[in-house]
């Protein structure tokens, strides 16, 4: 079967409580902790809410992706108890190909732990579980090379051997979206630059891209003007090999760079904020779709990424609030 997208990485159940108790802290003087979140030591937390749901980078591309009316495929791990069975049965139903789903006997799947604070804004939590031991062998290869895109997300375990081989592997044919985790940010660009320079489509936020920045020594004493500006980021990321380079910045909205043009996109107001969980996703997962659909239209991508991401914020959960073909016919 050939597929739009074939996301790779993450899938957890996830459980999220709500507080208000912490306190917000300025942390402006150091450039990749800007803003901490800060709680009494030792003392009992007030919850107002608690909620349980599904989410994982590459699951929840797939599920977006999928809504959004294109042929997609996860490729992730699971272990063999009943929150491995319930990540399978919730990607299947949402028309998900489970085909390349790994199982891994006596292994936990998946949890991640999301505290939730003032302003719906979040901290994850995240226990790998059985994602630390995905792999890629033969079988997933010759899945990979029938894929128009390869969605990447974070990636945990011996996650070098996994990029080496989906990058090594790939058909030419395939084009690679990447919104690394925080373990490859960290590795810096030594570890991950050679794979930026095959990347179609580089997805991270505005702290990501000022922590990859400063990983390359050319750049690590910059000014804090220089590293918090956008269009600077996009220029020396952009100069790092990827075809096409998307910043997210929250409230100020999503920015592109293609070497040529510059684009911006506003946030579009949501409905109601409840939820910044797996806003990214929603973002990521609509921006590649946006580009299959509307045909490279950067712009049209761009606004879709930020629809999708209004409505996934007004409702709890990662995939809950996720538009779908029908929502679309107006863009």
């Amino acid at each position: 079967m050939k597929y739009d997208v074939i996301s790779i990485g993450g899938a957890t159940e996830d459980v999220s409580m709500h507080t208000e108790e912490g306190t917000i802290i300025d942390n402006k003087n150091d450039v990749l902790r800007q803003k901490l979140l800060a709680f009494e030591y030792g003392a009992k937390i007030k919850v107002d809410q608690s909620n349980a749901s599904f989410g994982g980078g590459a699951a929840n591309v797939a599920v977006a992706v999928c809504l959004l009316g294109l042929k997609s495929a996860a490729l992730v791990a699971v272990g063999d108890d009943t929150r491995g069975l319930s990540i399978i049965k919730n990607l299947k139903d949402n028309k998900v190909d489970v085909s390349i789903v790994q199982k891994f006997k006596g292994e936990h799947s998946g949890l991640s732990f999301l505290l939730v604070a003032q302003g719906n804004e979040h901290i994850v939590f995240s226990a790998r579980g059985a994602n630390s031991h995905l792999y890629i062998s033969e079988k997933e290869i010759k899945y990979l090379r029938n894929a128009k895109w390869l969605y990447l997300t974070s990636l945990s375990g011996k996650w070098k051997s996994a990029l080496k081989n989906i990058f090594e592997n790939s058909s030419a044919k395939s084009k690679i979206a990447w919104n690394p985790g925080h373990i490859q940010l960290n590795s810096g660009i030594k570890a991950i630059g050679v794979y930026l320079k095959k990347t179609h489509i580089l997805i991270i936020n505005k702290d990501e891209a000022i922590e990859l920045v400063v990983s390359d020594k050319r750049y690590k004493k910059k000014s804090l003007d220089f590293l918090n500006d956008t269009h600077s980021l996009l220029e020396v990321i952009k100069g790092f090999g990827p075809k096409i380079v998307v910043i997210t910045n929250g409230q100020f909205g999503a920015y592109a760079f293609d070497g040529s043009n510059y684009y911006y996109q506003p946030v579009i107001k949501a409905r109601k904020r409840v939820d910044t969980t797996g806003v990214g996703d929603a973002f990521g997962a609509s921006f590649v779709s946006g580009l299959e659909i509307y045909k490279n239209n950067i712009k049209k991508a761009l606004y879709l990424g930020a629809r999708n991401t209004a409505s996934c914020i007004s409702v709890e959960g990662a995939q809950n609030g996720l538009l779908t073909k029908k929502d679309i016919k107006s863009i």
